[in-house]
């Protein structure tokens, strides 16, 4: 199985490099447009192999896609990072760019690969892709809601002071600060629901710092986070080529779920060998569902952009 990764920065890299030491794939090509950079990367990875215990070939290339071809999963990073003061929605117009390009030349080698999207602002560049590329819509997935998830697990972990591999929560809605809705009613530790476990406004304050995480770390790093991004790509991809039937929010594109069409925004779907198989109905209470709505509003103001670009 193969996955190429475009963009060899610090997620793309990341995500190569778990993907090679966690055995997902026997061969993992990745491409960047700075000359030597993605082979650098890769060459250090691999003197990496015999000291982990992997046998994961790494290619990297200078924007050469044709060492890409017959990818099964292609992961795309590309696109200017966030900087500290900066909005997902000010990536736009540049990034918007760089993905139609990379969309155009990665199916021109690998037409059946299932594409994963990471690159900022994620939902907007989720749809960007669906309507420039043609494919269908299971094969097209945006990665933002099981980062975020992933962070929502992290802070409930740190207010219950319990393993956050024993806790189980999700965020859905838009890939943004003010977008996301980390489910607090459905969260629970081992089974016990965290409504049960925690005071209401020590979960106000977990759903908080979970919506803002990506800028609090923008802050501390003076650039986008890396570890849990590059993790987080590389756990969607383990559900799609191994066929695990993961339940993982990710921005996908709806036709009725949740009561919106034409839009592509994080819901729990199941990740498969074919992309994402089906989205699960969570069942939102009146105001989840309001707040679901009024996130789709804001994605949709975003995706207005892409029609002067």
């Amino acid at each position: 199985m193969k996955v190429t990764i475009v963009g060899a920065g610090n997620v793309g890299s990341t995500c190569a490099d778990a993907i090679a030491f966690k055995r997902i794939a026997s061969e993992v090509v990745l491409l960047d447009i700075k000359e030597d950079f993605a082979e650098g990367k890769a060459l250090d990875m691999t003197q990496t192999a015999s000291l982990l215990g992997f046998n994961t070939k790494i290619v990297g290339s200078t924007n050469n896609y044709s060492k890409t071809a017959g990818s099964d999963v292609v992961v795309v990073t590309s696109g200017i990072p966030r900087k500290p003061g900066m909005t997902r929605e000010e990536l736009i117009g540049v990034n918007a760019g760089i993905v139609k390009t990379v969309t155009s030349n990665i199916l021109e080698h690998s037409p059946n690969a299932v594409i994963v999207i990471v690159s900022n602002p994620m939902d907007t560049m989720t749809y960007l892709t669906l309507k420039e590329s043609g494919l269908p819509k299971n094969r097209i997935i945006g990665m933002g809601g099981a980062l975020d998830s992933a962070r929502f697990r992290t802070y409930l972990s740190l207010a219950l002071d319990k393993p956050s591999n024993d806790i189980h929560g999700m965020v859905i809605g838009g890939h943004g600060d003010t977008t996301m809705i980390p489910m607090t009613r459905l969260a629970s530790y081992n089974g016990i629901k965290f409504n049960d476990l925690l005071e209401e406004k020590v979960l106000e304050k977990v759903a908080a710092d979970t919506m803002v995480g990506g800028k609090t770390l923008t802050g501390m790093l003076g650039t986008s986070a890396w570890y849990a991004p590059g993790a987080a790509v590389a756990f969607l991809v383990d559900s799609i080529l191994n066929d695990q039937k993961r339940i993982i929010p990710c921005s996908v594109y709806l036709e009725g779920e949740y009561g919106q069409k034409d839009i592509c925004i994080g819901v729990p779907v199941v990740i498969g060998r074919n992309g994402w198989e089906n989205v699960i109905d969570l069942k939102l209470n009146e105001k989840e569902q309001d707040l679901f709505a009024k996130s789709a509003d804001a994605v949709r103001n975003m995706n207005s952009a892409l029609e002067s670009i």
